[in-house]
Order: structure tokens, then sequence, then C-alpha cells
């Protein structure tokens, strides 16, 4: 199987797995919307994100979830491009869970106008942004690509360089 068809399968399995435990969370255990505390540093939440990563760029604005969908479609494209070029098994992965990630958030902006977060990570009192599978997928798969960016060997890096030339 191509690596571009491994990365999408990943991606639809985070997009599945993504509206699965949304859809599970809303219906069966925040229903009604509560706080359950499951361990000292971690909670299950309600939480709409109107914006971006972390809040950023939140409005009311009906027409900011479509904007929002609508840009990263255009990054998924990019994203479904690059996929076709990879050459790495986890180039492939890394892309295909930000490409899972992030259609499952804009299946969420489309349906609710918002993101669904439920995963709450505290610690003494300070609380990271809420988050999703989805989120998850696309910050672990930006994390691969960036390490692979900083760590992976050129193949001008394979070039005997002790040779000598005359």
């Amino acid at each position: 199987m191509k690596l571009s068809h491994k990365g999408l399968l990943l991606a639809l399995g985070i997009l599945i797995g993504d509206q699965a435990s949304k859809w599970w969370m809303m219906e069966h255990v925040m229903n009604p919307p509560q706080v359950i505390s499951l361990t000292p540093f971690f909670n299950l939440v309600v939480a709409w994100n109107r914006g971006v990563s972390f809040g950023l760029f939140g409005s009311d604005s009906p027409y900011a979830s479509w904007i929002l969908s609508l840009i990263a479609l255009v990054i998924v494209g990019f994203l479904v491009r690059w996929l076709w070029q990879v050459e790495k098994c986890h180039q492939a992965a890394a892309i295909g869970m930000i490409i899972g990630g992030a259609l499952g958030n804009v299946v969420d902006r489309l349906l609710y106008g918002a993101v669904y977060d439920f995963i709450d990570i505290h610690v003494a009192g300070y609380h990271w942004p809420a988050f999703n599978v989805a989120d998850s997928g696309i910050t672990v798969g930006a994390i691969i690509l960036v390490l692979d960016s900083l760590f992976a060997k050129s193949d001008n890096d394979n070039s005997d360089s002790t040779s000598e030339t005359p």
C-alpha cells in the first residue's frame, strides 16, 4: 500500500475517532453538561471553541465558523498534495493525523458553529486549554513533522565527506 493511502487511512481513523468520541461525550457522558474529575490532573468538561487553537481569533460572528472551515479545508488540500510526495512512513502518518484532526474540527464548525472540546488537563490550578481527539492528532502530527525537519538527514549528509579532491 502506498504511503499516501496509509496517511489517508490514518486521517480517516482520526476523523472517525474524533467524531465518535465527541458524540459519545455529548450524548452519554456530558448530558447534562458537568465537570467530571477523573484524576487530580484530568477532568472531562464541556467547552465550545469558536476560535482556532486555544481559542485564538474566537468570534461570535455567524461567518467565523465558515471562514475558519474554509481556511482549514485549503490547508487540508495542501497537506493532501504534500502527502502524495512523502517518502517516509512517519511523515505520511504525521500528515494523516493533521488532516484527520483538521477535518474533525471542520465537521464540528459546520454542524455546531464551534469545536466541541472535552479533555481538561490541569496542574496546581493551572488549566491547559480544553482539547479533543482532533486537536491531539493535529498536535502529535505537527510535533512529528517538526522533529523530522530538525533531525532528518538530508541526501547531502550521506555523501562521503572524508574524500579529498585532487
